[in-house]
């Protein structure tokens, strides 16, 4: 049996020409007080979405793919105006913060 090498491909680097995280807004009540806030992870979330790198968005906040949903639904209401649109609005609100919440509270309780 004749044992093949396997070639090692290596990833494309899809670093940035400069480094996003200088542009990032500081959480104010991270520095005030020492602890995350609900919208802690969302910057970083979203690089790591134009990266590319959807695991790691998750994972930074969870809430981050269904508030790109929400968006986009937005945007299109806006321009088309469905006939259930404010309801589905108002779902995909409520699925959001439900999300956002669970998270904050898993996170927290991880932290203390």
């Amino acid at each position: 049996m004749v044992k093949r090498k396997r070639i090692k491909t290596k990833k494309p680097d899809l670093q940035m020409p400069f480094q996003a995280n200088d542009y990032m807004l500081p959480c104010l009540n991270k520095k005030l007080f020492g602890v995350d806030c609900l919208g802690c992870g969302l910057q970083r979330s979203l690089l790591h979405i134009l990266k590319g790198e959807f695991a790691e968005a998750f994972k930074m906040y969870p809430a981050i793919f269904t508030i790109i949903i929400l968006v986009v639904f937005i945007l299109i209401n806006w321009k088309y105006k469905f006939k259930n649109g404010r309801k589905i609005i108002l779902t995909l609100a409520t699925v959001n913060v439900l999300i956002i919440v669970i998270s904050y509270i898993i996170k927290m309780n991880q932290l203390f």
